[in-house]
């Protein structure tokens, strides 16, 4: 019993000195990076300005994205993109709210009110090698960004922050829109 034991013991510990250094992706390691957005005022166009009660919910998911369902105020949007597709929408929502239409206890009356603007960004995409232990990153390449127009867009603008934009990390702004 006891050669059970001591044999357990080093084949357990055998197996810790097996790994090496490249088969723990380290936390600070780029991965696939994501869409940053910030937001400025369209009559002071300098001058970032908030949103509030701000929900961005993907087209053809019903999930709402985390950290981003009916917050306070932000300036600032961060979007993971598609790495499957050449294209990724979203919806926008600004002073979103649930009307209970009065009838609390049912919620098969209820519906959205403020103000929805959808967004599509269109791309290439691009497999980069990273390590053994993290395996392949995804760029951006050649990224759009089209605001859906309706009667009543809460967006007035976007801009591009570079000609043929790619998105590579996530350290600086892509697009502005202006509200």
């Amino acid at each position: 019993m006891k050669s059970i034991r001591l044999l357990l013991f080093v084949l357990i510990g055998l197996s810790h000195f097996g790994c090496e250094r490249d088969d723990i992706c380290p936390e600070n390691t780029p991965t696939t990076p994501r869409l940053i957005i910030d937001l400025y005022d369209f009559v002071i166009q300098e001058e970032q300005k908030n949103v509030f009660d701000f929900r961005v919910q993907g087209i053809d998911n019903d999930a709402v994205l985390p950290g981003y369902n009916v917050i306070g105020a932000t300036n600032k949007i961060v979007l993971p993109l598609r790495t499957d597709a050449n294209v990724t929408a979203y919806r926008l929502h600004i002073n979103y709210s649930i009307n209970d239409n009065g009838t609390p206890d049912n919620p098969d009356d209820d519906f959205t009110e403020g103000n929805e603007d959808i967004i599509s960004i269109s791309y290439s995409t691009e497999s980069i090698y990273v390590s053994r232990a993290c395996g392949y990153k995804t760029v951006f390449r050649n990224v759009t960004l089209t605001v859906n127009n309706d009667a009543d867009n809460w967006i007035k603008l976007k801009e591009s922050l570079t000609d043929n934009q790619s998105i590579e990390d996530e350290t600086t702004t892509h697009f502005n829109l202006y509200h």
